[in-house]
């Protein structure tokens, strides 16, 4: 998968070359470029900002450097790009657009700064806009990677147990299951004995159950979107009367 990413930090970006993406990036399974919009400014300064219309705080990326670093990424990409800037109005990313976007072949991520882009950036060249989340970042560039990172385990190949990517956590709308690993005791706290019972479909029941209890405990919005079964509800009213026991 392709991705090229426009910003004023492009070295930021560096934090990728580690773990999975890292890996992927090595192997060619990700591409990963950079455009920084200085290189496309219109005076010697290499100004990219300037000062809001209507006066106020702080200053606004210009229209014209981020549109031809935009342009030039979009040259370069392998197929026509889906252009996406990370900002805190875009829709709240999460699993369900990850995978979503994990269809795309080739993505244009342009990470703000300051006080925002002008409003006719946005309307001209951008297809989409994402947050990570409702809090302000210094810049889109940590958001950006988040949603790399998010995406990349998604495409075959790049984490070693594909079962691994379908058993995480959101990933069928709950919260996974607690996770265990020797010893079989610490500090007076045992393992579950199911899971040292060696009964699969026994261990499946159990590891739904818990998965829905933890998401009834820490995440009950999560909940609230999902239509359970019969076996998920029967599986959760249990918890819920162990839990309150």
């Amino acid at each position: 998968m392709w991705f090229g990413v426009v910003s004023l930090f492009p070295e930021m970006f560096q934090a990728l070359n580690a773990g999975i993406t890292g890996r992927a990036l090595k192997d060619q399974l990700l591409q990963l470029n950079h455009w920084n919009p200085r290189d496309f400014a219109l005076d010697k300064h290499k100004s990219v900002d300037d000062r809001p219309y209507g006066g106020g705080p702080g200053m606004v990326m210009m229209a014209e450097p981020l549109r031809e670093a935009i342009h030039a990424a979009k040259s370069a990409a392998p197929t026509p790009p889906l252009v996406v800037y990370m900002s805190p109005q875009g829709k709240l990313f999460n699993q369900h657009a990850a995978h979503a976007l994990a269809e795309k072949q080739s993505i244009i991520l342009l990470s703000g700064r300051y006080e925002g882009v002008d409003e006719r950036l946005i309307q001209q060249e951008i297809d989409e806009e994402w947050s990570i989340g409702d809090y302000i970042l210094s810049g889109g560039e940590l958001a950006a990677m988040v949603v790399i990172d998010a995406i990349a385990r998604l495409i075959p190949g790049i984490v070693g147990d594909q079962d691994s990517v379908l058993l995480d956590s959101l990933s069928d709308g709950l919260l996974k299951y607690p996770q265990y690993t020797r010893p079989e005791q610490v500090n007076g706290a045992s393992v579950p004995p199911v899971l040292l019972s060696g009964h699969h479909r026994q261990i499946n029941t159990w590891r739904l159950k818990a998965s829905l209890g933890q998401t009834w405990l820490k995440r009950p919005d999560l909940l609230a979107k999902k239509q359970l079964s019969r076996e998920e509800l029967a599986l959760l009213n249990e918890f819920i009367e162990d839990f309150l026991q």
